[in-house]
C-alpha cells in the first residue's frame, strides 16, 4: 500500500510538471530571427566585408542575449554558412508560431560616404530608393531552384509586380512599425547611429511577404562605408549592434505581448489559411474606386478618465461597405484611415473588463487575429500602459 502511493504521489507529481511546462511553453514569445544572405550567396561585399558573414554573427550574438530569457524561445532560419530559400526562411517562422520576424541585412552603396541604419516593414512603397533596396536583396531569388514557377507572377527587377500577389500583411503592419521604431530608437539612442529617413520605411521584400506575423527587415549599416563596414565586421560592433537590437525585441515583447496591445495570440501563424477578402456590391477591380456605404469613420471619445478601449477586427487596403452582413453580423463597426490602410474598428468602451468581452465577441464571430487597442484623450497607447493608469 505504500508503495502504491508513493508511485501514484510521484505520477502526479510528474503530470503536474508536464502540466507546468506545457503551458509555459505554449505561452513563450518566440522569436525568429534570420540571417541574410548564406553560401554562394554573398549579399554585399566591399573592402573585404562580407554581408553573409556578418549578418550570420549578428544573428547569432542576438540570439545569445534573448536565449538568456527563459521566457523567450528563439528560432534561427539559419545558423551557418548555408543558403535558405527566401520564401522558406518565412516557412520557418510559421511552422515555429513565431511571435515576431526578424530579418538581418547589411547595407551598400556605389557612394562610399553612405552610413546610418534603415529598418523596413512590408508595404507597396512607391518610394524609388526602397523599391530599389527591395530589388536588391529580392534578386536572391534567381538563384533558388524553379523561381519562375515557386514565385509565378513576381518579378524580381520590379518589386513593385508583387501588388499581382496575394498581400497578408496588412494586419501586421501596426505592430511591424512598432517593433521597427523600437530598433531605430535604440540605434540612435544607444549607438548614435544616423536613422535614414526617418529609418521605419515600407518596401515590398519578399523574404517578410509571406511571413504571418510582426516582421521587420533591418540593414545595420553600410559594409561600403570604410568606417561604418569595418565597424559592423569587429567584434566589439557587432555586439553593441546586437545588444540594441536584443533590447528592442524584449522592450516590444513587454509592451505588446506581455499583456499589451497583442496580448490575444489569435490564431497560429502554422494554422494559417489564405483568406479572401470581403466583396461588396460596390466593388471594382480598382480597389480604390470603391465607395464606401455611409461610411463612418472611427471616432475616438474620451472618458472621465480619458481612457477608451476598442477592437481592432482587421485591416485592409480595400474599402469595404460598414454593414454587420460585411462584417459577420457585428453592428458597431468603424473604420480608421491612415494613408492607404484601412482599419476596421469594432466597439467601444472606458472598461477593460468590458473591453475583453468585445474582443471574445469578435473573436466567436470568426475574427481570430482581433486584438484590442487603447486611446487616452484621443492619441493612441498601449493596452498595457491604459490599464495601469
Amino acid at each position: 500500500m505504500i508503495t502504491y502511493i508513493k508511485i501514484r504521489k510521484s505520477l502526479v507529481f510528474i503530470v503536474m510538471l508536464i502540466a507546468t511546462n506545457s503551458f509555459s511553453q505554449s505561452n513563450k514569445f518566440k522569436v525568429t530571427l534570420d540571417a541574410g544572405h548564406g553560401a554562394h550567396d554573398f549579399g554585399a561585399v566591399y573592402n573585404g566585408h562580407i554581408e553573409k558573414n556578418i549578418t550570420l554573427a549578428l544573428v547569432l550574438k542576438v540570439g545569445k542575449i534573448l536565449e538568456k530569457n527563459p521566457n523567450i524561445d528563439v528560432i534561427f532560419t539559419r545558423k551557418t554558412d548555408v543558403f535558405i530559400d527566401l520564401v522558406e526562411r518565412a516557412n520557418i517562422a510559421n511552422r515555429a508560431d513565431a511571435s515576431i520576424f526578424v530579418s538581418i541585412h547589411c547595407n551598400a552603396n556605389k557612394n562610399t560616404v553612405a552610413d546610418g541604419t534603415e529598418t523596413y516593414v512590408m508595404g507597396m512603397s512607391k518610394n524609388a530608393s526602397n523599391l530599389e533596396a527591395a530589388k536588391r536583396e529580392n534578386q536572391v531569388i534567381t538563384m533558388e531552384k524553379d523561381y519562375k514557377t515557386k514565385y509565378e507572377g513576381y518579378d524580381p527587377g520590379k518589386p513593385e509586380s508583387m501588388l499581382g500577389m496575394t498581400i497578408m500583411q496588412e494586419e501586421f503592419l501596426e505592430n511591424s512599425i512598432v517593433l521597427a521604431g523600437k530598433i531605430q530608437d535604440r540605434f540612435v539612442a544607444d549607438l548614435g547611429k544616423k536613422s535614414r529617413g526617418g529609418g521605419v520605411k515600407q518596401a515590398p521584400y519578399m523574404v517578410l511577404h509571406k511571413a504571418y506575423m510582426p516582421r521587420v527587415l533591418i540593414e545595420t549599416g553600410f559594409i561600403s562605408n570604410p568606417v561604418e563596414g569595418a565597424k559592423l565586421d569587429s567584434e566589439e560592433g557587432q555586439q553593441e549592434v546586437a545588444d540594441a537590437i536584443a533590447k528592442a525585441i524584449i522592450g516590444y515583447k513587454k509592451d505588446y505581448f506581455d499583456g499589451g496591445t497583442n496580448d490575444y495570440q489569435g490564431e497560429k501563424p502554422s494554422e494559417r489559411v489564405q483568406e479572401q477578402p470581403i466583396k461588396t456590391k460596390n466593388e471594382s477591380k480598382n480597389p480604390d474606386s470603391i465607395k464606401l456605404d455611409n461610411p463612418k469613420k472611427a471616432e475616438f471619445k474620451t472618458s472621465d478618465s480619458g481612457i477608451i478601449y476598442k477592437v481592432q477586427l482587421s485591416a485592409s487596403n480595400k474599402k469595404v461597405a460598414l454593414n454587420p452582413s460585411n462584417f459577420k453580423g457585428l453592428k458597431d463597426v468603424s473604420i480608421d484611415q491612415t494613408n492607404s490602410l484601412y482599419k476596421y474598428i469594432y466597439g467601444e468602451t472606458s472598461n477593460y473588463e468590458e473591453a475583453k468581452n468585445l474582443l471574445e465577441t469578435a473573436k466567436t464571430k470568426g475574427y481570430k487575429t482581433a486584438f484590442l487597442i487603447a486611446f487616452k484623450n484621443g492619441k493612441s497607447i498601449s493596452v498595457r500602459e491604459a490599464v495601469s493608469q
